[in-house]
């Protein structure tokens, strides 16, 4: 551990410092299922430098029942006496719930496969683990003694579970500190492409086509924004993304926010709200009476993008990078208003 890290150990305002802790607790969550594959155990495990080198414990692991009983989430709690003494700014959280994302080995591979299925066709709420991770959410919730003192943190599948309980803990009045790391987006990868006109084009058209079926869904009328709809609902909720440029699984994102820009600036605002609300998808599903609201769209979000060069899809959304500090990242944030 100490030739990976500097010392990191205070929890305060610093940024890359909490971006570092948040990933460090999400890998311990990938090598407690190493550790638990493998028959590691006691002074042969090597999942708590993970979290014991921050201060925190392991309060729970979460594991799927249907999969072996495989490790897929953790509960940290923070081990000196709460609240922290002598901290200035933002304190440690009392509690952090960590989800890792797909190994792809045997033992994993079904279940983990099977939940990015999941997320694909927009039914992660009905799998398993997500059940499990949202009522261990509420639950540490009611002990912490408010939402201030918790923290969600998830990388790849891992975030999108992390994601889903955020939103929905926000429809309960309760908004969670949430660090997703390389969390799926349910699109095309057009922030690949490298001609800058080609991708506005793209992303123009898919915007009016969207926007316009989702008017045709609604009897020909513009959808109203009222006081319930789930947009609006998230909107105060800004969560912290982190999105790497060459990683096709979450670097949509990217584009998904600069282009509702984009859409203002040009004067067509109206239908770059309308299309950041729906997608494709979720259309088709309203149509079809079905649960439509598509969870990795968002109102708002503090992006940090990492910008540094990467020899592989490997690296690229691999949850190692989040924790290096001579990284080239850019941040924006973004707030829908």
């Amino acid at each position: 551990m100490s030739k990976t890290f500097s010392k990191i150990r205070p929890i305060g305002n610093n940024s890359h410092h909490r971006k570092s802790i948040a990933a460090s607790l999400v890998q311990g969550v990938y090598i407690l299922e190493r550790d638990r594959q493998q028959n590691r155990q006691g002074p042969q495990s090597l999942a708590p430098a993970w979290w014991e080198f921050f201060n925190f414990g392991l309060n729970q692991v979460l594991v799927n029942d249907d999969d072996n009983k495989s490790i897929f989430g953790a509960i940290y709690e923070f081990r000196f006496p709460y609240p922290y003494p002598n901290h200035i700014g933002q304190g440690p959280p009392r509690y952090v719930i960590a989800f890792r994302g797909t190994i792809n080995k045997s033992g994993n591979r079904t279940q983990d496969f099977k939940l990015n299925l999941q997320f694909i066709v927009n039914n992660l709420e009905k799998s398993s683990r997500f059940q499990a991770g949202m009522e261990a959410a509420r639950n540490i919730v009611h002990k912490a003694n408010g939402p201030g003192n918790v923290w969600l943190a998830g990388h790849s599948s891992g975030s999108s579970i992390a994601l889903l309980i955020g939103r929905n803990m926000v429809k309960m009045g309760i908004h969670l500190e949430t660090y997703l790391f390389n969390s799926p987006f349910a699109s095309p990868p057009i922030e690949r492409i490298k001609n800058e006109k080609l991708k506005h084009g793209i992303r123009l058209a898919n915007s009016v086509l969207t926007a316009g079926l989702a008017i045709a869904a609604n009897g020909g009328h513009r959808p109203k924004p009222s006081e319930n709809d789930p947009f609006i609902v998230l909107s105060t909720w800004v969560p912290y993304l982190f999105i790497n440029q060459s990683d096709p699984i979450c670097s949509e994102y990217v584009g998904y926010f600069e282009h509702r820009e984009k859409m203002e600036t040009m004067g067509a605002g109206k239908i770059g709200k309308i299309s950041t609300q729906h997608s494709i998808g979720s259309i088709v599903s309203a149509a079809r009476g079905k649960d439509s609201e598509p969870i990795h769209l968002l109102p708002s979000a503090y992006l940090t993008i990492n910008l540094s060069p990467t020899e592989s899809f490997k690296e690229a959304h691999g949850i190692h990078q989040w924790w290096k500090p001579d990284l080239q990242f850019n941040y924006k944030l973004y707030q829908h208003k």
